[in-house]
């Protein structure tokens, strides 16, 4: 798979499937364009075992292919071509500035000139791609550009595991570009308008602050739900982390009293998170000026822990919800109940950006 590339990260194509690789569990998702508009075809998650991706790197490949053969026999999928992501330290991006000039000749420049704009001494080992965002807002005779690239030896080990499970790799997206592509699908913004993206997954939580559509900000941090259940485990005196996190997931029974001590402990928990989030914000505000922020939409297994997005409202005085990646997308409803859809929109919002991939015309 040497040549494999990220290089169609931007692109889109037909007929894909959506296959996100988190650290603790695989989804599938696939979607359908119809005149009525997207529709959920089908949808599916197992669980991944400990360590076979950590950080965004891929330690046990074999086990991971095994993983993708049962989930793909599962769903009963016929698609051969997926798009995944890549996310944490395994992937760099940056927003960087150029004097305007035509798709070939930035991508000509950004080879000969890599170590300027991505911390790689050569291009020669990296995969890369680029988007070009539009004219700088400070200099017309300049356009603004997002860069992402990632080590062709990281991006070729998913994409390797992949061929081996029988499929192709047709688009190495980002975890957080995702969650764009499936905002802008569901949610209306106009002129300005910023929103903050954040994915809350198992070991890792990806920040996207969009504005007018489209990035201008991006950051993984390694904290994320099971940092949560870590913390709910040491606080409440748990004998597992089995049962701390099945204690997150279901709440406690008992009294009033009780229900509060977990719902304190969940929050202060969670709060590592928070903070970060925060900065994220606090930088993003001091780069950007005066931009104000819309929303923050909230994804991931942990984005619906009791008290959290009230808790962002307050801290940061933003209006934050719960994202909703099926707000203009519909489902089969012979396949899905309405309390299904709303269970696994959380955890399935980069999936399904994912999977939208192959509908797209950008």
């Amino acid at each position: 798979m040497g040549n494999f590339s990220i290089k169609d990260l931007f692109s889109s194509k037909k007929q894909l499937a959506g296959l996100d690789i988190g650290s603790s569990s695989l989804k599938l998702a696939e979607i359908d364009g119809t005149a009525k508009g997207y529709i959920l075809r089908s949808y599916h998650e197992i669980p991944l075992p400990k360590g076979v991706v950590s950080d965004g790197l891929l330690e046990e490949p074999q086990i991971l292919t095994a993983k993708i053969k049962e989930l793909f026999a599962l769903s009963g999928s016929k698609r051969r071509n997926v798009v995944t992501s890549l996310s944490g330290n395994s992937v760099i991006s940056q927003k960087v500035s150029f004097m305007t000039m035509t798709p070939d000749e930035l991508r000509g420049l950004i080879q000969d000139e890599a170590g300027k704009y991505l911390p790689f001494d050569s291009m020669e080992d990296v995969s890369y791609d680029f988007q070009i965002l539009g004219e700088n807002e400070f200099n017309p005779t300049q356009m603004d550009v997002m860069l992402v690239a990632a080590k062709t030896e990281i991006v070729d080990s998913f994409a390797d595991a992949i061929k081996s499970a029988g499929l192709t790799a047709a688009i190495m997206d980002v975890d957080s570009f995702a969650l764009e592509t499936m905002y802008e699908e569901n949610y209306d913004f106009e002129g300005d308008d910023v929103a903050v993206l954040v994915n809350i997954g198992a070991s890792m939580t990806n920040i996207n602050v969009v504005r007018s559509g489209g990035s201008v900000l991006r950051r993984d941090f390694a904290l994320g739900g099971n940092h949560i259940t870590e913390g709910l485990q040491q606080s409440m005196e748990l004998a597992s982390f089995e049962e701390a996190e099945r204690l997150k997931i279901q709440g406690p029974e008992g009294d009033a009293e009780e229900k509060q001590r977990f719902r304190d402990n969940l929050l202060a928990s969670a709060d590592p998170i928070c903070s970060e989030i925060e900065r994220s914000i606090d930088y993003f505000r001091s780069t950007y000026g005066g931009s104000e922020i819309k929303v923050i939409l909230l994804s991931g297994g942990s984005a619906n822990i009791p008290g959290l997005a009230d808790n962002l409202r307050q801290r940061l005085n933003i209006e934050t919800e719960i994202m909703n990646p099926f707000k203009k997308i519909g489902y089969n409803q012979k396949q899905f109940t309405a309390e299904e859809v709303e269970r696994i929109g959380p955890s399935a919002a980069v999936c399904v950006g994912l999977a939208l991939r192959k509908l797209g015309d950008k």
